[in-house]
């Protein structure tokens, strides 16, 4: 595996961030990223680009990825989750220098695979922006092919899963891309 420094560096690579706390309660939905739109993420129609909103729910999950204990070292060691799919159902514009708070919901997982839900909303009025619906799974980037998640954090991401449990879960999740035709 290449070990060269990333194009792409999350606002959480190499510096502190919210962790795993046995004893703590879990947040339902769990909030760790908050960002502004900046200039670079607004295109030629003066609102976020598509592309933007992806990179702001991969932020999000790096976010959610340390706190489990998915890291630099967890990944040095070997193993990462990947992203298999993405679904984005965007719902309202976001404009640069919008303040936009994000959370994630953990919606079902197996030995392997997990099944995310990010929710971005303006941070000031609550209104919805844009949801993100993500499949991961789990790899040993030694071999290049997916693996079971270590029992410490498949126990983690179990207990979150419990704890997210009685959200509200919006009616497309898991429903295929297409035109519905009556």
């Amino acid at each position: 595996m290449n070990k060269e420094a990333p194009g792409i560096v999350t606002p959480f690579e190499g510096t502190g961030h919210l962790t795993w706390q046995d004893e703590e309660t879990i947040p339902a939905p769990l909030q760790l990223y908050t960002t502004l739109v900046p200039g670079e993420w607004v295109d030629y129609n003066d609102h976020m680009s598509e592309s933007s909103f992806l990179l702001a729910f991969g932020n999000n999950s790096d976010a959610f990825f340390r706190y489990i204990g998915i890291d630099e070292s967890y990944r040095d060691a070997g193993h990462s989750l990947f992203t298999v799919e993405t679904h984005i159902h965007n719902i309202a514009q976001a404009r640069q220098g919008d303040r936009l708070a994000l959370s994630l919901s953990v919606l079902d997982l197996d030995a392997k695979r997990v099944h995310i839900l990010h929710t971005m909303t303006h941070a000031d009025s609550g209104e919805s922006v844009a949801v993100g619906e993500q499949l991961l799974v789990h790899v040993d980037t030694n071999i290049g092919r997916s693996s079971e998640l270590p029992p410490h954090l498949h126990e983690r991401l179990s207990q979150i899963q419990r704890a997210h449990a009685t959200l509200p879960r919006p009616a497309f999740i898991g429903r295929p891309v297409g035109i519905r035709r009556r």
